[in-house]
């Protein structure tokens, strides 16, 4: 189980774990942290951050009329994936939290926080399956009846989603209402106004996809040119050589994919934008292939660092989803996303050997760099803490930081240095990536702070991985190796072996072996009690994982 406190005369934040005191925050200095944070930005993302601060304070925010609304165009659509189930009976429920209104919808609801409170706000329920037209357009006119006033709707990022959701319950249900086609405009405007450049990342992407929408369902409107001025341009940088997203979050891999996918079925259903629709499908169809080859045989994604099942479409509902629209899959060898996997006959494995993402944009990566999960016959064994929250808080702390993942910690210092919700001050680089068909090596320098470099090697037989890890330094240093396992695996340990299922695990320089708790995340707001192991060494340590059958 996981506590906090804090040192006040140090300023710095430890956690106390399995009865051991780890050190958390290495930042003496906030200021300095903040530094080593914003110095990795990009000039725009500084420039709007203090363009849109500046207009904030000097004009505020209106809500622009569509006074030369165009001409509607009705749109067709092929099947889009299903969505989960988020209202019934009048309660909403997102991220395993349900609220029922009484009467009207609390559209600034946030008794459960920010992101379940944007999760109201995007209307992903108009199209899960079992929701009326009727309902849905009750829904829309409720929301219509204070527009201006919709604080939080109408930031950028639910506005996008909220925009996309619209046009495809309006195309789905043939959706004739000029109410609602001049508030559909009018938000596609205060969104051109309010583009996340200060972000950057997947919610620029998405601000374009959003205005994607709204240019085929109003042609002649001013939303075309830079729907596909901000979607070339992202997709080009954002969708890595491999195939993969680029903030290597395999859930927001598949969440984009599928907002790629909506944008194919809504220009090639409709003949629209014809000069965009060829980099659209050969971006979906490398996505397609990195998502194949990193997911596990049942279909699951790992859950390496922002990731949670129950929020984004299943790997078989995008691949059934791209079938559907004629978009192949192109399998590329994995290599940019840093991920690796290892496919042998009774075992899966996926290490991680990149670094934790784009400089500029890392919130939604983890301290996790060697990190690895392991599936036998299809079964998670060895498996990523997961990811239950996104507040401000100690858990949120938790599970980004490098003790909830299976890599090593020396000192008790982060590789990166994770803060706040989605801040990272200093960042572990790979460093002599070394690989062939049954070998995998790297060091990084996430501790060359304190003069140490730790390097782990992978060694693949058809039913044993080692697993080589060395801390080199002038000096001694205490450094933990972890091993995270799933809920339904039942662990004992005997002197140096451990019986974990079909595994059995053998460690060579082991100071101590410690079989300890945790709180497995697969879900937001889900954690499920499960065991772990902290190996302690100090210059190496040699992990013999054999498999057997389960």
């Amino acid at each position: 189980m996981t506590s906090t406190c804090c040192i006040p005369r140090q300023n710095e934040v430890y956690l106390v774990r399995s009865g051991k005191t780890i050190f958390c925050g290495d930042s003496l200095n906030p200021l300095f942290r903040l530094f080593r944070t914003l110095r990795h930005l990009q000039p725009r993302q500084v420039a709007y951050r203090g363009y849109y601060l500046l207009r904030k304070r000097l004009k505020k925010s209106v809500l622009p009329e569509a006074d030369a609304c165009r001409k509607v165009k009705t749109l067709i659509l092929v099947e889009p994936a299903s969505r989960y189930r988020s209202l019934l009976d009048g309660s909403f429920t997102f991220l395993k939290l349900t609220h029922d209104f009484t009467n009207d919808v609390d559209w600034e609801f946030s008794d459960f926080g920010k992101l379940w409170l944007y999760n109201l706000n995007y209307f992903d329920f108009l199209n899960q399956q079992g929701t009326e037209r009727g309902e849905g357009l009750s829904l829309i006119r409720e929301y219509l009846s204070d527009l201006p006033n919709r604080k939080t709707g109408l930031e950028p990022y639910p506005t996008s989603l909220r925009l996309i959701n619209w046009v495809k319950f309006l195309a789905v249900h043939q959706v004739e209402d000029e109410q609602i086609d001049q508030a559909v405009y009018c938000q596609a405007l205060h969104l051109m106004n309010n583009l996340e450049y200060h972000l950057l990342g997947n919610h620029l992407l998405e601000n374009g996809f959003a205005l994607l929408f709204a240019a085929a369902i109003f042609p002649e409107g001013p939303f075309s040119r830079k729907a596909e001025e901000i979607v070339t341009a992202e997709l080009k940088e954002q969708i890595l050589s491999d195939g993969a997203h680029f903030e290597l979050s395999p859930m927001y891999h598949q969440i984009i994919l599928d907002r790629l996918l909506d944008s194919i079925n809504i220009l090639q259903s409709n003949s629209l934008l014809p000069d965009l629709l060829p980099l659209l499908r050969d971006k979906a169809s490398m996505m397609l292939g990195w998502l194949q080859q990193v997911a596990i045989s049942s279909s699951e994604i790992p859950l390496l660092n922002d990731s949670a099942f129950g929020i984004a479409p299943t790997t078989s509902q995008l691949i059934a989803y791209a079938e559907r629209l004629g978009v192949p899959i192109s399998v590329r060898p994995l290599g940019a996303s840093g991920y690796r996997k290892i496919a042998k006959p009774g075992y899966e494995m996926l290490v991680d050997v990149g670094n934790i993402g784009p400089d500029y944009i890392p919130g939604h990566a983890h301290s996790d760099t060697f990190n690895f999960v392991l599936y036998v016959d299809g079964k998670p064994l060895i498996v990523d803490t997961g990811t239950s929250t996104y507040e401000t808080c100690a858990r949120r702390l938790v599970e980004r930081g490098t003790a909830a993942h299976n890599t090593v910690q020396v000192d008790g210092l982060e590789q990166s240095e994770v803060w706040e919700s989605f801040r990272v001050a200093r960042r572990a680089y790979v460093r002599e990536l070394q690989e062939d068909n049954d070998t995998i090596c790297a060091w990084h320098d996430g501790y060359s702070r304190i003069g140490a470099r730790h390097t782990r090697k992978w060694v693949f037989g058809e039913d044993t991985v080692q697993v080589l890890d060395s801390i080199a330094s002038n000096k001694r240093h205490d450094s933990t190796a972890r091993i995270h396992f799933h809920p339904d695996v039942d662990i004992t340990l005997e002197g140096n072996c451990v019986v974990a299922g079909p595994l059995c695990i053998h460690f060579t320089h082991a100071d101590s072996i410690v079989l300890g708790d945790y709180n497995y995340a697969p879900e937001f707001n889900t954690l499920v009690p499960a065991k772990m192991l902290e190996i302690s060494f100090s210059e190496s340590l040699i992990t013999y994982i054999v498999i057997g059958q389960s």
